[in-house]
């Protein structure tokens, strides 16, 4: 086989795996991968307009040229991979080979390891690297490392024996009550619309789902599980990612129970979670009209051909009309990660994505509000939220005071946009494979605003799309601004507090309307 001239792909670098081991893989074992492709225009003088585009149009503006496909197609070719999917609006092509054609392919060396959870994974480090004849084509190739890149951002309520039942809580709410008592629009439920959740593990039961929404007294939404890259809807305890994906389905569906709901489950890598981000996007059969995204993973554990390329995603979605939401984090301002820094969680520090942070709720009996302050039980229970290290400011954020990340002189993306209830203490009343709980966390912020968007969308008669711009061109008179508590999770008590106007806790405040 003749040697191709090859370099080095942009942005492509891996970190090595801690639990990296000398175990030899199966390269006789057959593995997908998806190579992103250049868009055959840019897309940003279209941002810029804030005009949209149907799908067709946009396939024929935006997605990928044939020719560059054809490119990519004699590359595999040459390494005796076969091509299983080409997406033109999706700018991806999907090959499959054996482990030692893809290393051939891709100069690169594939190891064996064994994750955090026990599980077998294949990993890589360095880079990755692609003939010189594709360098300007090919924008990202994942798939080769199969490690998982996101986390579920739920929090059950606990005890010393483990999960709280709801038993134990004496202040939670079902989220179509939570839906009246911040005042989403009435007489909506969001009827016309589908909303989108992007899984990466867990299932449902759609025997729970009819025994919660009949427990509401509300009509079950219409639910369809999508598999992509052979993600599967499978549910087994409620000590698990099913937690995550019930309390998707379910409050989005409370919220906005006339929405139809489809659900994209895929495997937790950096393949499965941007194909499935893609499949939802660009889906024209189901078309949502909103994404719902509780996955995520701190901004410096990404690799620079990741955020790329999830955020290109991002942008389609938003001149597509397409509005996602994206949970902000769980674990205050360094966002789980160890060494005393600040860091913002990805999706949602995306400029393009709605990032939803959390808060606490209080009540009374009559479902008045009498205190929302910021979420912050502890070091591993508060709302995420700071400034993105890799996101330039947004021109929408240009007077919202986004401070500089701390200790130095950046300012970037601020995170959140907005907030919701999210402590456990005061979560949502959900339930998981036959087990009633109360579950928080911003995972159960970002199907909620989704939801809202929802019945925003069926009540306006339109999409409201990309909304970023609108809110904070709008802020005081559609939002709620919280003003007290903070996120100060690391060493060195650095990190974000809550104040007028918005901040790195809770954005711009609670929103109802647009």
């Amino acid at each position: 086989m003749k040697a191709l001239n090859k370099v080095v792909l942009a942005g492509s670098q891996k970190k090595p795996h801690s639990g990296e081991t000398t175990a030899k893989l199966n390269r006789n074992k057959f593995i997908e991968v998806t190579l992103r492709i250049r868009r055959k225009k840019s897309i940003e003088s279209q941002l810029n307009s804030g005009e949209r585009v149907d799908h067709s149009d946009y396939e024929k503006e935006f997605g990928a040229s044939q020719k560059d496909v054809e490119q990519v197609e004699s590359f595999a070719r040459h390494y005796k991979l076969s091509t299983v999917e080409v997406s033109l609006p999706r700018r991806s092509v999907i090959l499959r080979g054996s482990i030692a054609r893809m290393e051939a392919a891709f100069d690169v060396n594939l190891s064996k390891a064994v994750d955090s959870h026990g599980d077998a994974i294949r990993v890589r480090k360095g880079d990755i690297f692609i003939p010189e004849a594709l360098k300007d084509v090919v924008e990202g190739v994942f798939g080769l490392d199969d490690r998982k890149v996101a986390r579920p951002l739920f929090k059950f309520k606990k005890n010393e024996g483990g999960i709280s039942p709801r038993a134990a809580v004496t202040n939670s709410f079902s989220p179509n009550q939570l839906a009246d008592i911040y005042g989403f629009p009435a007489g909506f439920n969001g009827k016309g619309q589908t909303i989108a959740i992007i899984e990466l593990g867990g299932g449902y039961r759609a025997k729970d789902l009819a025994k919660y929404f009949k427990g509401l007294g509300i009509k079950k939404p219409s639910v369809k599980a999508i598999s992509v890259d052979k993600g599967k809807n499978k549910p087994t305890n409620a000590n698990s990612a099913d937690g995550e994906v019930m309390l998707d389905i379910e409050v989005a569906g409370a919220v906005a129970n006339g929405a139809k709901i489809v659900v994209y489950f895929s495997p937790n890598s950096d393949k499965g979670f941007l194909d499935a981000i893609t499949k939802a996007v660009h889906d024209k059969t189901h078309k949502p009209s909103v994404i719902s995204i509780s996955w995520g993973g701190a901004e410096v554990n990404w690799t620079e051909q990741s955020l790329n390329n999830y955020n290109e995603a991002f942008k389609a979605a938003a001149i597509l009309g397409v509005t996602i939401c994206a949970a902000a984090g769980d674990n205050g301002s360094s966002d789980g990660m160890p060494g005393g820094n600040v860091n913002v969680d990805f999706p949602a520090s995306s400029p393009y994505v709605l990032a939803c942070g959390g808060t606490t709720l209080k009540v009374n009996g009559s479902n008045e509000i009498t205190s929302e302050t910021v979420w912050h039980d502890s070091n591993d229970s508060a709302t995420g939220g700071g400034v993105s290290n890799v996101f330039a400011l947004p021109d929408y954020q240009k007077n919202a005071k986004v401070p500089k990340e701390d200790g130095t002189n950046h300012t970037g993306r601020g995170v959140p946009d907005v907030a919701g209830n999210a402590d456990p203490n005061t979560g949502y009343n959900i339930l998981v494979d036959g087990e009633e709980l109360v579950i928080g966390g911003t995972s159960a912020v970002a199907p909620l605003y989704a939801g809202l968007i929802a019945r925003i969308n069926q009540q306006n008669g339109k999409w409201a799309g990309f909304i970023n711009p609108a809110l904070y061109a709008a802020r005081p008179s559609i939002c709620r601004d919280i003003t007290v508590g903070n996120n100060r999770t690391t060493s060195g008590n650095k990190g974000y507090d809550a104040g007028a106007g918005w901040d790195a806790c809770t954005g711009l405040g609670v929103l109802s309307r647009l």
